[in-house]
């Protein structure tokens, strides 16, 4: 499928008037990166249904078109953006643990996501060994991949067994995601009309609680950012982050702790909710639920809200409330294995980047705009609905290329994308945003800090 397809396609689902579809200008072809699957693509057309929306954000503010530009290229780059980013020259520590695979007894492979140290404690005491690697792979050696998924998600830890493709296929989970679609949004209730507020940027005035870890949702928010949104991220001081993807995904915002299990943070967590426009949660389904923030919930305290909610298997099926990353979806449901066949090898072989998180980011900060821009001329609460998994089967419809001889670009490859700031960490090298809005050009008033420097409260 070439990209201008598959943003049409995005663009539809998202109610985007098609007229706008005729201001947009893709640029580039396949091979992206190294890879059967098409994810410059995927780049392309995400990032291009982000940067449209905006642009229709800003027609809505003041009558004036613009044309939105995405080259390949920089697309496929900004989908590595935590892969390029060094700070005082150096690369920063990174999630290394998260792709860890070992055979079981029948030699098939299985994904033991390690990249968070409660993960990887709670993965050892189920094997019943220290972190040492060739312990690991003796004990789980003697296990059955399929029987100990089960049992790490009864514990809520993250690990699947590899499948292929056809293996996938037949499993409950991809039945379940057949109905759903790479984007839902939906009406959540009612509320007056609420015109954009007065600014010179297509989200400025907007306000943004972002409650997200990891990529995905961390992408969404700095995408919003990008456009002029004042993003807070809200973040839980008990639980760890990398520090690449903090940093990351970081850019734009202001961050502060909240703890929604204390009775003080609370209170001054439901005043900022007051007050947003937007609320995007990544958190498995149910769990900011059961703390009285479900997206009614939220809705009936602020009508007229725009709730983003990102997960990793949707929302449906029996998998629903499972814990996944990126590269475990991948995992699961065939295209490591697919990567591994196309190559002729026997390891597993993931796709060259996040593509699954960063699609659903976008995708997710797409859903955002659209949601604003419907509150604004019909009113409305609006629900926004992403998933990985959702992400992986749409990126797997838009067909296979011959890309495995690509490049794989390094830094050097990519400078012409970067720019450097300097930060509380140091000066930081980042990849600069891949859509081009020439009257309103995407751009970071922030630069990434510290999670927790900043208190629960709009600027």
């Amino acid at each position: 499928m070439s990209a201008r397809a598959a943003l049409e396609g995005v663009w539809a689902l998202g109610g985007g008037d098609p007229a706008a579809l005729e201001r947009v200008e893709l640029a580039g072809e396949e091979p992206a990166l190294p890879s059967v699957f098409p994810v410059g693509v995927a780049a392309s057309a995400c990032i291009g249904a982000a940067g449209l929306a905006a642009s229709e954000l800003w027609r809505l503010r003041t009558g004036e078109a613009q044309t939105v530009r995405v080259a390949m290229r920089n697309a496929a780059v900004a989908y590595r953006s935590e892969h390029y980013l060094r700070v005082d020259g150096g690369k920063v520590a990174g999630p290394d643990r998260a792709r860890s695979y070992f055979r079981d007894a029948s030699g098939r492979w299985m994904q033991l996501h390690m990249g968070y140290a409660h993960h990887r404690d709670g993965i050892l005491h189920e094997l019943g060994c220290r972190d040492d690697e060739a312990e690991i792979a003796r004990a789980f050696g003697g296990r059955d991949a399929f029987e100990f998924e089960d049992a790490l998600a009864a514990r809520a830890l993250p690990g699947y067994a590899l499948r292929t493709r056809a293996e996938w296929a037949t499993h409950p989970q991809a039945a379940a995601l057949a109905a759903v679609p790479v984007i839902e949004i939906a009406r959540l209730g009612d509320a007056p009309a609420h015109p954009l507020p007065a600014g010179d940027r297509p989200l400025a005035g907007v306000r943004v609680a972002d409650l997200t870890r990891v990529i995905a949702g961390p992408v969404c928010g700095r995408t919003l950012a990008a456009h002029g949104a004042d993003v807070l991220r809200i973040h839980p001081p008990h639980l760890s982050e990398v520090s690449v993807l903090a940093m990351d995904g970081g850019r734009g915002k202001r961050c502060a702790h909240v703890d929604l299990r204390d009775p003080g943070d609370r209170r001054s967590f439901d005043a900022l909710v007051a007050g947003a426009d937007v609320f995007v949660q990544g958190f498995r389904p149910g769990g900011l639920a059961a703390l009285g923030y479900a997206p009614e919930a939220v809705a009936e305290r602020r009508p007229g809200i725009v709730y983003v909610t990102l997960s990793a298997w949707s929302e449906r099926g029996p998998w629903a409330e499972r814990h996944g990353f990126d590269s475990l979806v991948q995992t699961a449901t065939g295209i490591v294995a697919e990567g591994s066949a196309a190559r002729g090898i026997d390891e597993p072989s993931p796709l060259p980047c996040q593509a699954l998180d960063h699609s659903a980011g976008y995708l997710a900060a797409f859903g955002a705009m659209m949601g604003l821009a419907r509150r604004a001329t019909e009113g409305g609460s609006w629900l926004v609905r992403v998933s990985l998994a959702a992400a992986g089967r749409w990126l797997d419809g838009l067909g296979r290329i011959d890309g495995l001889a690509a490049p794989d670009p390094d830094l050097a490859a990519v400078a012409d994308r970067l720019e450097r700031r300097p930060t509380a960490f140091g000066e930081m090298i980042s990849v600069r945003c891949a859509e081009e809005l020439p009257a309103t050009p995407s751009r970071f008033a922030l630069p990434a800090a510290p999670l927790g420097s900043h208190p629960c409260e709009w600027a």
